[in-house]
């Protein structure tokens, strides 16, 4: 069985807790947020500015080779203000568990996404994640640090993302 494996991103954002919970619980911004590479589309309507749990949102994405993905996720946890969680319900991951928490800090936001994921095909997903996998995750996640930083504005001394593999 392949490992489970962790992705911890920290961005801080200059603006209120409403702004960026707006912002980030709104399900139609998340292609705002999403490298065009990735070919982002979602496939159903999605009812409503924000994230509800049991809200289920399906895209299709091109991550390798332009290979067209089904993804299907859904929202399991809401605490407003505070968290959301969504999970992938079927798509190209075994298990795809995406937490995202914000919290109130002096001059802004702080921004953390935990992501828990393990790769199918057993040891030849444990094969690709190191040149593959990884690199297009951090790929992505630099890439919405950059949108954030357009959108909200950097915060003051340019702190870089933190992002954490384990």
């Amino acid at each position: 069985m392949s490992p489970v494996h962790s992705l911890k991103a920290v961005q801080k954002i200059p603006a209120s807790l409403e702004q960026v919970w707006s912002f980030f619980s709104d399900p139609a911004n998340l292609l705002a947020i999403t490298p065009p590479f990735l070919n982002l589309h979602v496939t159903n309507e999605v009812f409503g500015h924000e994230a509800y749990a049991g809200q289920v949102i399906t895209y299709t994405v091109k991550p390798l080779l332009g290979i067209p993905v089904f993804w299907m996720t859904e929202i399991k946890h809401v605490v407003p203000l505070q968290m959301f969680v969504d999970e992938q319900r079927k798509g190209p991951y075994k298990l795809w568990h995406h937490q995202h928490h914000f919290k109130a800090i002096d001059g802004g936001v702080e921004m953390t996404d935990l992501v828990h994921y393990r790769l199918p095909f057993s040891f030849l997903g444990d094969i690709v994640h190191g040149p593959i996998v990884k690199p297009k995750l951090q790929q992505i996640f630099s890439f919405r640090f950059q949108k954030v930083n357009e959108l909200f504005g950097a915060w003051p001394g340019g702190q870089a993302m933190e992002l954490e593999f384990s």
